[in-house]
């Protein structure tokens, strides 16, 4: 039988935005697949899940690998699911000085954020075409930054590769939503309140205090919010920030 499902990319940590995009995608009732690098990761957010009563399921995957993508979904196809909502939420951050960063290094953090989102795109597109007749609603999401509207000094690979990522949108937007396909980029315009930066930079998740930063929870919301929207008034950009996080 078909299932009705989400299709998370690039999830980390159990206290992550890719994690909190799961439990948010399974508690409404979708059956979700948890994809990412690290095997013990995703089977944390899939035990937490299932413990909750809910369904999920873990993929490995490079999603900077053609291989790697196209075995992810054979593996939903092969479970019959019907993709209703998707999310390109991999990524990484580096502070470098233009002039030290290697190109591979720069090569690298566009593979992730702009290559991958190539790659799995192409793959769920023809996914989601293939089986439209059988699906409520079609959404891709994307993850973006702050770095995706502007650069900023030191974080020249990390905004070419957002920036890149979300003319992408923009593009796949114009071209698939007259098909029905919701396309919407999210920019994450300040720090989230994660394991990230609350177990990597405690000082500085301490200064900036719990109103300080976006709580995952509340991201998720957002998230299914967007993808709840009736087509004649889609949302095609998101802009999330504290209240108190200064323009």
């Amino acid at each position: 039988m078909s299932k009705a499902s989400a299709l998370v990319m690039g999830v980390g940590p159990s206290q992550g935005l890719g994690a909190a995009l799961c439990r948010k995608f399974a508690r409404e009732g979708l059956f979700v697949y948890v994809c990412g690098r690290s095997k013990e990761k995703l089977e944390d957010v899939c035990t937490e899940i299932i413990e909750e009563g809910y369904d999920a399921t873990p993929i490995i995957a490079d999603l900077t690998d053609k291989n790697d993508i196209d075995q992810m979904t054979e593996i939903i196809v092969e479970n019959e699911s019907i993709i209703e909502l998707a999310v390109y939420n991999a990524g990484n951050n580096r502070m470098e000085s233009f002039l030290d960063m290697k190109p591979e290094i720069f090569e690298g953090m566009w593979r992730i954020l702009c290559y991958g989102a190539f790659l799995s795109s192409q793959s769920i597109l023809r996914l989601m075409l293939d089986q439209k007749e059988d699906a409520s609603k079609q959404s891709i999401f994307y993850t973006g930054a702050s770095g995706s509207m502007r650069g900023k000094a030191m974080f020249s690979s990390f905004a070419s590769g957002k920036g890149a990522m979300r003319l992408m949108c923009q593009s796949i937007a114009k071209e698939f939503g007259p098909k029905g396909i919701h396309i919407a980029h999210f920019i994450i315009d300040g720090v989230i309140n994660g394991d990230k930066v609350v177990k990597g930079f405690p000082e500085f998740a301490e200064k900036l205090g719990e109103e300080g930063m976006l709580n995952l929870d509340a991201i998720a919301q957002t998230y299914w919010s967007i993808h709840q929207q009736d087509k004649s008034a889609w949302t095609h950009e998101v802009d999330l920030r504290p209240n108190i996080e200064p323009f």
